[in-house]
């Protein structure tokens, strides 16, 4: 059964050095007068926004980040995919707004932040697997420019950053560093040419064929003109974002050049 206050957040795993607070939280999502904010408490966690395109490696440099500073991880495009795949799932029209913001509300979706072992899970159902589809792929860009579901989403991401103090957390998406958590301590943007980009999300699709990279070429070229044109919060570079191209960098080296910027040891410990 659905609970009737509407969605809620529940942020699992624990804090990265054992602390309470954090397991097991919950806040209902849209609820007005209640929810945390970022300026609540006496501490202010570590925040690191890290925003780029599909393809860009921000989750892969995301978690690797999450683990040097010790830090929470946080993916939004999960709960982006998560609202997707239930769309799918109970064949709702993703071209329907109402429908997909009355979808949004009743959902309930657990965050796992631990960047060892993120989870997303629906009304008590791990879709971690599910969401990563194609199909979902190319539908999630139709539930993410939807304006409710954006502000409830974001709501959520909210409430799951400041549920990290006093330690903080790494978060990735598409509007982190502009939307989600503006005051963000750390902002980086990651890009990469889209050949390589659309190599990178065939090999996570387990394709190897010219074909196949071909066609997530254009899907990608197709997702990008969504997310940088659509109404409510485009993908864009936020101001005073670190900007790095990773199309021939590793992971290990897009990670270090982001930490030498930062000012902070390449070998900090987690």
């Amino acid at each position: 059964m659905k609970p009737d206050h509407g969605s809620a957040l529940s942020e699992g795993g624990s804090t990265a050095d054992g602390a309470d607070g954090v397991n097991g939280t919950s806040a209902p999502l849209g609820s007005k007068g209640g929810a945390p904010t970022l300026a609540d408490g006496p501490a202010e966690p570590m925040i690191v926004a890290v925003d780029g395109p599909g393809g860009s490696g921000k989750s892969t440099v995301a978690r690797e980040l999450a683990r040097r500073l010790g830090l929470r991880y946080l993916d939004t495009g999960a709960m982006y995919r998560a609202v997707t795949q239930l769309a799918l799932e109970r064949r709702i029209d993703i071209e329907d707004p109402q429908a997909v913001a009355e979808l949004a509300e009743r959902a309930v979706l657990t965050i796992g932040t631990d960047p060892d072992r993120p989870s997303i899970a629906v009304d008590g159902v791990s879709v971690d697997a599910e969401i990563r589809t194609r199909a979902v792929t190319n539908a999630v860009s139709a539930i993410a420019a939807v304006p409710a579901v954006r502000a409830l989403l974001v709501a959520q991401q909210r409430q799951v950053i400041a549920a990290t103090r006093p330690d903080g957390i790494v978060v990735e998406g598409r509007d982190i560093g502009s939307v989600v958590a503006p005051d963000a301590q750390i902002k980086v943007f990651l890009t990469a040419s889209t050949e390589v980009r659309a190599l990178r999300r065939s090999r996570q699709l387990g394709e190897k064929g010219v074909d196949d990279v071909a066609r997530t070429l254009a899907e990608l070229d197709r997702r990008d003109a969504l997310d940088s044109s659509r109404a409510a919060d485009p993908l864009a570079i936020p101001e005073g974002a670190i900007v790095l191209d990773s199309t021939a960098l590793s992971v290990p080296e897009v990670v270090d050049e982001v930490l030498r910027r930062c000012g902070q040891s390449s070998n900090v410990a987690t």
